[in-house]
């Protein structure tokens, strides 16, 4: 064994990334491709009366424009296509920045200019825009993918009026966008009926699936291929499958040649979801001791008037604290926006809210945060019947050793009571959760005749490491260096696997990578000992040990062999299968931070940041301090700054892109210290997912770190500055 497994190692493909040498959708070079632009609509609620495209057409360059009168005709596929349209297969138009044309010329800047050209001429109706309008209208949705949007347990309306203590506040949050730093894009190839699309996805098994639906093709694996090695983030953005993808395999197959797409960033903000705007209304109970006796939990979120999805859990709230009385509902308001999507810990909405209520109860009681959080931990998940004990749950020692790295010990509880010069001093706390995902996964794992192995998988890297902690778990299981190892991803052709969502990537291929790499040990161990040219002929497989690509007998090291010489005598490759299948659950962490705020300014620093997580087997110690330094950074986002301003007249975005949609830079983030409750033989069933997890629980601690330095409580995100004043 090589020992590689929760080691600090560098990113197999950090050298390709920052020289340039990985490609990415957009960068593939197909040849006589032709660019497509899209045209989109200008009002958000109506129907296309008349396209004039004439001016279009006359462009230089310009080969066709296609528009509902012409397109070719499609299916509206199932989740994860999450819109229950396609546009530009009839004239009505469901939301501003919809695509209404789909302009195709020889260069980028020839279609470009000709969308410019092309004139649109509709009957407007008004639209529905703002959440707080229509709160009056609001309903409960039918369950999305048979998780219900409304959870009883216990009675907790008449627990919460006995309650000896009672907190009730509102929450809110905007509309927010991913925004990740590269675009959507879709490169369409047709060649004797088949269909290759280049596409930066998070999933290139639901692509083609859902591709192939779209087109009515019963065989999706022999009509459809998806190409997608590396994403430029993703973010849940490029997790579903949206129309620009559909709309540009189709505009290939109409012109006859390939057609490269690459959605411009203000098209971004309505073509590929967002963060729904939510209201989050709670009331939690609890007696003097602080322990809870009622939760009850009512949230409202913008859906549209075609489709009814929530995709803004409220997990927590039924699972993180025990309570035997909790009542969720998530509810529904339809208006005339693009349809929402999951957003990078989409719980993060509602989460918000249940940890900024328990920091309020924890001031009405006199109790310390930690110390309430500590009285009401669920050592089980209280919502199965009967409650199952979680497995090795390990939240409690992450309280104990952030606020111990913190230095919680030292907080003076009184707000505005701590300040540094001009500025005021406020530490902030909140827990983590995240429910990570499970999908079934298939690997194929060569060994070549030089002893150098190669992993197939059809996952994805969007950014998390995924090539690297693969690359480690082969390594490992083989017993060779991480150099001879080859991990290849995003393509359909390889083995089958799942969405990278949910945070559901490692805890999905890594056991298959594992059992294929054990298995194709066994394999080389075994032509080894059957070898008469080799040293170790004769030797029982079972006293035959591998490191660093070495093969010697455990009873007399003088007899040794090699990965390159065992293969290479046998002349062929070997090629086994992983497969495996791990559990669903949560992984669990604490958050505890600085802001400094000086009064006259209005002004907030995030100043020191300590998080513990409980995420089972930690895999690669540098890529899972990456993921929490990205989740701190997406959670003070969240809470500071993220925003989309919405026209309320003409539904039209006014910020699309990021000098005015703002997102975190290096400067504004401090120096994040991670620790870990690592399993070091936990094994791959011991793995969690983990990504999305550090981010849920900072923008709670960032408000109560506000309210501890200035005593001001704020249930509005973001906090800007003229909230602070």
């Amino acid at each position: 064994m090589s020992g590689l497994v929760g080691q600090d190692v560098a990113r197999v493909d950090g050298r390709a990334k920052v020289t340039g040498a990985a490609r990415y959708a957009a960068d593939q070079q197909v040849p006589s491709v032709l660019h497509g632009a899209l045209v989109m609509s200008t009002i958000a609620r109506g129907e296309v009366l008349e396209i004039d495209s004439r001016a279009a057409l006359a462009h230089p360059g310009v080969v066709a424009v296609y528009t509902h009168a012409d397109m070719r005709k499609l299916n509206v596929p199932n989740f994860p296509y999450n819109r229950r349209f396609i546009p530009m297969q009839d004239a009505r138009v469901h939301h501003q920045g919809q695509p209404v044309a789909y302009v195709v010329a020889e260069t980028l800047e020839q279609a470009q200019e000709a969308a410019a050209l092309v004139r649109v001429r509709y009957r407007a109706e008004e639209p529905v825009v703002r959440l707080a309008d229509v709160l009056d209208e609001a309903f409960l949705p039918q369950n999305f993918r048979d998780r219900p949007n409304e959870i009883k347990r216990g009675d907790a309306a008449a627990a919460c009026e006995r309650a000896e203590v009672r907190v009730e506040r509102t929450y809110s949050s905007p509309m927010q966008h991913h925004n990740p730093i590269e675009p959507h894009t879709t490169t369409a190839v047709w060649e004797d009926g088949v269909l290759t699309l280049y596409e930066s996805t998070q999933g290139v098994m639901f692509v083609r699936d859902i591709v192939a639906a779209a087109f009515g093709f019963d065989k999706p694996a022999e009509r459809v291929r998806v190409i997608s090695p590396y994403l430029g983030g993703g973010f849940g953005a490029k997790a579903p499958v949206y129309p620009h993808t559909l709309l540009t395999a189709a505009v290939a197959e109409l012109c006859g040649r390939p057609v490269k797409l690459v959605l411009t960033r203000a098209q971004m903000f309505t073509s590929n979801g967002h963060r729904a705007e939510y209201r989050h209304h709670l009331r939690l109970g609890a007696d003097r001791q602080g322990e809870l006796t009622a939760i009850v939990s009512t949230s409202t979120a913008q859906v549209t008037r075609l489709d009814e999805n929530i995709y803004n859990g409220s997990d927590s709230a039924v699972r993180l604290y025990a309570c035997p009385n909790v009542h969720v509902r998530q509810l529904g308001v339809r208006l005339d926006l693009p349809t929402s999507s999951y957003m990078r810990s989409p719980e993060t909405t509602a989460h918000f809210g249940l940890e900024t209520a328990m920091d309020e109860l924890s001031y009405e009681l006199g109790i310390d945060p930690v110390e309430l959080r500590i009285r009401n931990h669920a050592d089980a998940d209280q919502q199965a019947d009967p409650p199952v004990p979680y497995a090795d749950k390990r939240l409690l020692d992450c309280y104990r050793m952030a606020a111990e790295a913190f230095g919680w010990e030292r907080r003076d509880p009184r707000p505005g009571a701590t300040k540094d010069g001009d500025e005021y001093v406020g530490w902030g706390m909140a827990t983590e959760v995240h429910t990570h995902n499970v999908i079934p996964a298939q690997t194929r794992l060569v060994i070549g005749t030089d002893g150098r192995a190669t992993l197939r998988v059809a996952s994805q890297e969007i950014g998390t490491g995924t090539y690297t902690v693969l690359s480690q778990i082969v390594a490992d299981g083989l017993g060779v260096p991480l150099g001879h190892v080859t991990t290849l991803l995003g393509d359909t052709a390889y083995p089958s696997a799942g969405v990278s969502a949910g945070s559901s990537t490692m805890p999905s291929v890594a056991g298959p990578a594992d059992q294929a790499a054990r298995q194709a040990r066994k394999a080389v161990i075994e032509l080894a000992v059957a070898d008469p040219r080799s040293p170790l002929h004769g030797v029982p497989a079972a006293e035959v040990e591998v490191r660093e690509g070495r093969l010697f007998s455990r009873g007399d090291g003088d007899r040794r062999d090699t990965y390159r010489d065992v293969m290479n005598r046998h002349g062929r490759a070997i090629e086994v299968a992983g497969t495996g299948q791990n559990t669903p659950g949560h992984s669990f962490g604490a958050v505890f931070l600085e802001v400094r705020i000086h009064p006259r300014l209005g002004r907030l620093r995030v100043t020191r940041v300590v998080t513990a997580h409980d995420l089972g087997r930690v895999l690669n110690r540098r890529t899972a301090r990456g993921q929490v330094i990205g989740g701190v950074t997406w959670g003070m986002g969240f809470a500071l700054m993220e925003h989309t301003m919405v026209d309320p007249n003409t539904a039209r975005v006014v910020n699309p892109n990021l000098s005015t949609y703002l997102v975190p830079v290096c400067a504004d983030v401090p120096s994040v210290e991670t620790l870990f409750a690592d399993r070091k033989d936990g094994g791959m069933t011991g793995i969690r997912g983990f990504g999305e997890t550090p981010g849920t629980g900072v923008p709670a601690a960032i408000g109560n770190a506000i309210y501890h330095a200035i005593g001001r409580r704020l249930r509005d995100v973001p906090f800007t500055q003229d909230k602070l004043l």
